[in-house]
C-alpha cells in the first residue's frame, strides 16, 4: 500500500530598511539558498543545481535520511526552488519513495512572500504494516509541517541577518 501526504507553508516578511535592495540580494543564489538551508548540509553541484542532505528523521522506528537535488531559477525578485531528485540515504527498505518539493520566494510590497510546498509518495514499510495508514499518513503530514516550519523559522530569522549584512557590505 502506497500512503501519500503533503504540507504547505507560506512566508511574509516585512523589510523596511533597505527594501529596494531586495532585488539584487534575491538574484545573489548561491547566498541567498545557503541563508535558506543549513549550509554544512549543502553541496553546490552546479550552477543552479544543490544537493541537501536533510537532516536524519525518526519515523516511529525508522530512520530515514532524504537526500535531495534542487534546481534553482531565478527571474528578477523572484527565487524558486525545486526538487528534481530525492532518495532516502542508508534505508533499503523503500524502493519507491518520491518527493515533490516546490517553493518560492520573491520581493512583494512589504519586504519578502514565499511558498513552499512538500509531498511524499511511499510504499509502507513491512515494519510498519501493523500500524494503521491514518496514522500513518498523519504522522508523515505532521513530519512535512516540522520541516517546513524549520525552514520557515530560519528564512524568518537567518536570512534577515543575512541581508542585513549583505546590504553592508555593499
Amino acid at each position: 500500500m502506497t500512503l501519500a501526504f503533503s504540507a504547505s507553508q507560506q512566508l511574509s516578511l516585512a523589510i523596511d530598511e533597505r527594501a529596494e535592495e531586495l532585488v539584487s540580494y534575491l538574484d545573489d543564489e548561491e547566498r541567498v539558498i545557503q541563508a535558506l538551508l543549513d549550509p554544512s548540509q549543502l553541496t553546490r553541484l552546479g550552477p543552479g543545481h544543490y544537493r541537501y542532505d536533510v537532516t536524519r528523521l525518526q519515523v516511529f522506528q525508522l530512520q530515514v535520511k532524504p537526500v535531495v537535488q534542487l534546481r534553482a531559477q531565478r527571474r528578477p525578485g523572484r527565487l524558486e526552488l525545486e526538487a528534481v531528485e530525492c532518495h532516502l540515504e542508508g534505508l533499503g527498505l523503500v524502493d519507491d519513495f518520491q518527493l515533490n518539493l516546490t517553493s518560492w520566494l520573491e520581493v512583494g510590497d512589504q519586504g519578502l512572500e514565499g511558498e513552499a510546498q512538500m509531498a511524499v509518495s511511499v510504499s509502507r514499510p513491512p515494519m510498519l504494516r501493523l500500524i494503521a495508514p491514518r496514522v500513518l499518513e498523519a504522522t508523515g503530514r505532521s513530519l512535512l509541517g516540522g520541516v517546513l516550519l524549520g525552514i520557515r523559522t530560519r528564512v524568518s530569522q537567518q536570512l534577515l541577518k543575512d541581508f542585513s549584512r549583505w546590504s553592508e557590505d555593499r
